[in-house]
């Protein structure tokens, strides 16, 4: 969703881009931040005022991870650069070479992917191996292009390493050094388990690419078993074989595969043929003796009226509203995130569309409402990202916002609706369980932690007086049992390695998630006793158990391959296995206890990372000042950065906190198809972005010259006219991100002073008044850009709802002999299609010139399938598209090509064009179709979408044929 509300901001701050800044607008911190470094041997941390006990642990991670991390790879990495962000509550993390660093963002996640690791030393394992594999390719080929490109020739020496190696190897090296890591964790491979239990072996190319009608797993799951089958059968310092063959010349299709072969005789495909073999047999096998050894369980009942379709849909996180009715949040591929009723009978019902969730692995009902957390950014500054409540009255359809400002990650109702309980994790990485009243969110008390904890998904009991909540230590997780009056505590199981989730208090048990059988289910510990359950044994995993008031029956959701479904079963302690031994730590996942010893410094890292945070050194720590390290060249030479309907190429600079950035190259310009040479600075650590433009280049523009002409024929004194130009452009930008709701929204306001000299422009072109190149321009431009957006699914193919406006002001008011005026305005609307996934826009603009002497750029779109822009002294302009999904397919050509969807567009332009000296009006009324179809090469998972456009022209009078990529006319 993060990137979702950065995209939709950069786009409206870039569509104005007749002369307007080509740098995109970044995320930064807000000023006031206080910036400490921290340098250690190998590694400068970079972190907020405040969280220095957190920066001096991660450091000392760090330090210990720096050999143990690269040795299965043949590295040590280069000193590195870590941002610690605080003000986010995004759950993330990332290692970039654009330019060479890595950021943690320290609120951990609530899910229980999390496992049985603090969150920062899982980020300090994980990432860390990122920066070793990327400093793997100063080597061979890479040794030529990093000189030459600057560190962003780290990505186009790995250009054919496919992203599935990067994440799944690092999600072993966590799995091998650390006593948890998602290789160890049953509910990480769950998708990939369902799959192949059900019999759907997709193709490779399917299980690289992805999928637009079934769930196919992510990178993460696909890189961790691919690359650990290859440690487990071949050795563990294989993938450093693999990648020298690779990076002693990698420009040429399938170089990675055949680096594979020649390192173990396996193609990728065949690679993961064998792997999903073993994979297949493997759990199929341990399936079997598990169902075996268990005893028989009460049979479940699927919910009615959930969808039953070939697209891949879920319904997770059941709370009983009543006895019959339970509340669920329904996604997937099809579906926008929002809450559904579900009953024994009937059909579901719509309840709320979400906004942008935080995802909860969990919701809470209570007195009649539902609550859940949500991001919400701060409008300008994009790393400052909060977590606040939204509670929904089921009844009355009233919602309410809580927390404004705050960053509650996880947050429960009581029986009665009146209070909430919330994980909250500070600036300074201190975590905490808030009592809140549900009416105005107002704290009631913070429950003591004074071992700083980690808290997962807290739930009142039934009386309303206590809390049960997942608490995970330095020893590992239990079920901590809180009184919120006096704030005592105690441990309902014994502090292990197992990875518990999802506590559910129901009289005198406790219910909860645990992978101690192999696979995910319901277990449940009784509080007068200590005795421990297991309550369900589902095939591939069950999840939230929810339940009713009655007491008589457990909701939870049952994974399955096409998603998960709301099921239910009777709730009778009597069928449930008493365990007759304490929860042993999680069986172990295939390839686990191979990759650990395949690292000779596993057992050392497991160590460190079991103790105290005052274990490690201290190390110095300065004052950080951004603005003396604005500039920090990271990539040169062949470097692309798209902007508007230019791409550029040349030299970037950009310091670490994104504050400053600095362009130098030349760009091209595909609506007047056009060359320029440019240098920007964009300043983004102040409130307005501070941009500042130099630039040659070229124009390219039709107009209408001769007043002679006969008006009866006005076409035939169209003029295509070029000229060059030297422009300095400085300004200033206020983007704001307004999402509030299930809308993305954006606002973008910018003004520029211009001055330009235009040179070699042909004196038989000119317009009458004007003087030359002699005479500069000084003009100003005043723009204001707003796009409001529904979410969309993975199979829309536009928004089926939402608005944009594009306002933009263009004078000459300082007293020169060169003058011109420019208004333009256009706005649309998007409307529901007739069927899923379909969408109509609806378009409309009006640009005024004044242009006796100069014409600027567009500040409006120009009818498709004409071959030049012609600057006209008024231009109305409407257009209505119709966008729809003609096929989701799974076609593959060979290993070159994989083709997931096709697409139209059909499409009308009308316009009027006034020439006011020729007294002519030249009228245009064009239509056709875009085809465009969604595809992968080379089994790069970042997929492309080209295809062509047919129109006709009235102007041309024929037909026209454009090829087209990325929707921009080639």
């Amino acid at each position: 969703m993060r990137k979702l509300l950065a995209a939709l901001a950069c786009w409206i701050s870039i569509s104005t881009s007749a002369f307007a800044q080509s740098l995109p607008v970044l995320s930064q911190n807000p000023p006031p931040l206080h910036w400490r470094e921290l340098r250690s041997p190998h590694f400068r941390v970079l972190y907020p005022a405040g969280l220095d006990t957190a920066a001096q642990r991660t450091a000392s991670r760090l330090e210990a991870a720096h050999d143990p991390e690269g040795a299965t790879l043949g590295v040590r990495a280069r000193p590195i650069a870590v941002v610690m962000q605080n003000q986010t509550t995004v759950s993330n993390a990332f290692v970039t070479f654009l330019p060479r660093h890595a950021e943690f963002f320290i609120t951990p996640d609530q899910g229980q992917g999390l496992g049985t690791v603090d969150w920062l030393d899982g980020l300090v394992v994980h990432e860390f191996r990122h920066v070793n594999q990327f400093d793997k390719a100063r080597q061979g080929f890479g040794r030529v292009v990093v000189p030459l490109l600057g560190d962003g020739g780290l990505g186009v020496a790995a250009v054919g390493v496919p992203q599935w190696f990067f994440e799944g190897d690092a999600v072993g090296s966590e799995t091998a050094l650390t006593r948890s890591g998602r290789g160890r964790i049953p509910y990480f491979g769950l998708g990939l388990r369902a799959n192949l239990l059900d019999g759907r072996l997709y193709s490779y190319q399917k299980a690289v690419n992805g999928s637009l009608r079934d769930n196919v797993p992510d990178w993460y799951v696909l890189g961790y078993y691919l690359t650990s089958y290859a440690k487990a059968h071949y050795g563990p310092a294989v993938w450093s074989q693999v990648l020298d063959r690779y990076y002693r010349f990698p420009f040429y299709p399938f170089s990675f595969s055949n680096s594979l072969r020649r390192t173990t005789g396996l193609r990728v495909e065949d690679l993961y043929a064998r792997t999903m073999h073993e994979l297949d047999s493997t759990w199929r096998g341990a399936q079997a003796a598990r169902l075996a050894r268990e005893p028989a369980f009460p049979p479940v009942h699927e919910l009615a009226g959930q969808a039953v379709t070939r697209v891949f849909t879920q319904y997770q996180y059941p709370q009983y509203v009543n006895d019959s009715t339970v509340l669920a949040l329904k996604s997937g591929l099809g579906d926008i995130q929002r809450l559904v009723l579900l009953g024994r009978h009937g059909r579901e019902r719509r309840v709320f569309t979400v906004g942008s969730l935080n995802i909860p692995e969990m919701l809470s009902v209570g007195g009649g409402r539902v609550v859940w957390p949500e991001f919400r950014q701060n409008p300008r500054w994009g790393q400052q990202i909060y977590s606040e409540l939204k509670i929904f009255d089921l009844a009355t359809g009233h919602l309410r916002r809580l927390g404004k400002g705050q960053r509650y990650a996880a947050a429960a109702l009581s029986p009665d609706g009146a209070r909430l309980v919330a994980v909250r994790t500070d600036e300074a990485y201190h975590h905490a369980l808030v009592i809140l009243d549900a009416t105005n969110g107002a704290v009631i008390t913070t429950l003591p932690n004074p071992h700083n904890d980690f808290y997962q998904q807290p739930r009142f009991t039934p009386d309303g007086r206590r809390v049960v909540v997942v608490a995970l230590s330095a020893a590992g997780k239990t079920l901590k049992l809180l009184d919120t009056t006096t704030g005592q505590s105690a441990n309902l199981l014994p502090v292990a390695n197992v990875n518990l989730a999802n506590p559910q208090p129901w009289g005198d048990y406790v219910l909860y998630n645990s992978p101690q059988s192999g696979v995910d289910n319901i277990y449940a510990v009784r509080l007068s006793t200590g005795q421990t359950y297991q309550v369900t044994s589902r095939p591939v995993g069950a999840y939230h158990a929810a339940v009713s008031p009655d007491g008589r029956h457990l909701a939870l959701h049952d994974y399955r391959a096409t998603g998960a479904r709301v099921v239910e079963m009777p709730l009778d302690p009597a069928t449930w296995t008493a365990l007759t031994a304490p929860a042993r730590t999680d069986e172990p996942e295939p390839y686990a206890d191979a990759l650990t010893a395949g690292e000779p410094g596993a057992a050392r890292m497991r160590q460190l990372l079991a103790s105290p945070d005052s274990a490690g050194p201290r190390y110095g720590v300065r004052r950080y000042r951004p603005l003396a390290h604005a500039f920090r060249v990271f990539s040169y030479g062949v470097v692309q950065s798209p902007a508007g309907n230019t791409v550029s190429a040349g030299l970037r600079s950009q310091d670490f906190l994104s504050t400053t950035q600095l362009f130098a190259g030349l760009s091209f310009d595909q609506t007047e198809r056009t060359l320029a040479a440019t240098g920007a600075l964009s300043y983004q650590g102040r409130f307005p972005v501070l941009d500042v433009e130099a630039t040659y280049g070229g124009r390219n523009a039709a107009r209408y010259f001769d007043r002679n002409q006969s008006r009866s024929n006005p076409l035939d004194s169209l003029r295509t006219t070029r000229w060059q130009y030297a422009r300095l452009l400085a300004g200033v930008r206020i983007p704001l991100v307004l999402t509030r709701s299930k809308y993305l929204q954006a606002l973008t306001l910018g003004a520029y002073y211009l001055h330009e000299q235009v040179y070699n422009y042909e004196p038989t072109f000119r317009s009458i008044s004007e003087t030359g190149p002699t005479t500069p321009l000084h003009a100003i431009q005043a723009s204001l850009s707003y796009a409001s957006q529904l979410k969309q699914s993975a199979r829309d193919v536009a928004p089926r709802a939402g608005a944009t406006l594009l306002a933009t002001y263009r004078t000459t008011p300082f007293t020169t002999n060169l003058q011109a005026t420019q208004v333009g305005v256009q706005a649309a609307v998007y409307l529901p299609g007739l069927a899923r996934h379909q969408a109509l826009r609806l378009r409309g603009g009006y640009q005024y010139q004044q242009q006796n002497q100069y014409s600027f750029a567009a500040a409006i779109s120009f009818p498709r399938a004409e071959t030049s822009y012609v600057s006209f002294d008024r231009l109305a302009v409407g257009s209505a598209d119709y966008y729809l999904p003609l096929a989701f397919v799974h076609w593959s050509v060979g290993r070159v090509l994989y083709v997931q969807r096709l697409r139209a567009t059909a499409f009308v332009d009308v316009a009027q064009g006034q020439l006011l000296r020729q007294q002519a009006t030249i009228n245009y009324c064009n239509s056709g179709a875009d085809l465009m179809a969604l595809f992968n090469v080379f089994h790069l998972r970042t997929p492309i979408e080209a295809g062509v456009r047919v129109a006709y022209s009235n102007i041309l009078q024929g037909w026209v044929v454009q090829p087209l990529a990325f929707n921009v006319r080639l």
